[in-house]
């Protein structure tokens, strides 16, 4: 069996009198993908950049292919690609003078051009990086996180300011990368991203792990049973659908024109509801029942409220 890609055991960073990152640990396994998902401010982009090496600890253990990051990050870097939030290329420089600098600095890199060209960024190979697009500029930055062949990946919000074509194909490289044995470290705030790529979910909060697993072991269904979602008019008063549903049913509107009903939901729930958005003059649309989503789970961990 393979070492773990990366190790990270009690991980701590502080700020001042700030802790960033308190007692963290977590473990991605060699050719999989592990998505590190939390609120802003839990701690996600610290603990990666230490990872990376970028950041010195304060205590705890971290090993990235058998490597401590802060004391032989020159021996590891050749083997690791780093897609950081905000792309970090100069502004005026051209995409393909960007990939082909990095990709000197490999000593086995990809093609550049057939890089440029697998992610759709060939028509702009003689754009100034200021004048991308945000979608581009994410592409750009991802393409020189793999030019070097790397063994793990660092992708912190690969997909932020794409639109849904290019997400796509950042999802299917991902998929590729798994393929070929290559181990991906990636943070989202999208939680159908992470439910869609990630072997394995490490939720952290206020710098903790809160919860982890695989994306169905995080959502399987709970003792109290599974759950009733539908779409109607926002602002509905439940109180009567809450008292005709059984004991241990509850109702509650966690947005604006989507209803959720929990609990042992059976064919007289569904009745139940259906009755109800009649008496209400509503159409109950997008009515489904299942198992929670991973949005769901996050935010029973975290919290619904908006943070900095």
């Amino acid at each position: 069996m393979s070492a773990p890609a990366v190790e990270v055991s009690g991980l701590v960073k502080r700020y001042g009198s700030t802790t960033a990152v308190d007692g963290l640990g977590f473990t991605l396994a060699s050719g999989s993908v592990l998505a590190l998902l939390g609120p802003n401010g839990a701690g996600k982009t610290t603990t990666v950049e230490v990872c990376e090496g970028f950041l010195r600890r304060d205590a705890g253990e971290v090993r990235v292919l058998g490597i401590d990051p802060a004391v032989d990050g020159e021996r590891l870097r050749p083997r690791m690609g780093v897609m950081p939030q905000g792309g970090g290329a100069y502004p005026g420089v051209r995409v393909g003078e960007m990939l082909t600098l990095v990709a000197a600095c490999a000593a086995n890199p990809l093609d550049p051009a057939w890089l440029i060209d697998v992610l759709g960024l060939a028509s702009a190979a003689r754009t100034p990086y200021k004048r991308l697009s945000g979608g581009q500029q994410q592409r750009l930055s991802l393409a020189c996180a793999l030019i070097g062949r790397p063994e793990v990946v660092f992708l912190d919000e690969p997909t932020a300011g794409m639109d849904p074509q290019a997400r796509r194909l950042v999802w299917e490289l991902v998929g590729a990368l798994r393929a070929d044995g290559v181990s991906v470290l990636l943070t989202t705030h999208l939680m159908d991203e992470a439910e869609a790529l990630a072997d394995q979910v490490v939720i952290i909060d206020h710098g903790r792990v809160v919860a982890q697993g695989s994306p169905r072991e995080l959502t399987a269904e709970r003792p109290d049973g599974a759950q009733l979602r539908f779409r109607a008019k926002a602002g509905l008063g439940t109180a009567l659908l809450a008292a005709a549903l059984p004991e241990g049913c509850q109702v509650t509107e966690p947005t604006a024109g989507w209803y959720l009903v929990t609990g042992v939901v059976d064919p007289q729930v569904v009745s139940t509801v259906t009755a109800w958005c009649a008496q209400q003059g509503v159409l109950a649309e997008e009515l489904t029942v299942g198992r929670r989503s991973l949005e769901d789970v996050f935010l029973e961990l975290t919290g619904r409220e908006l943070r900095p």
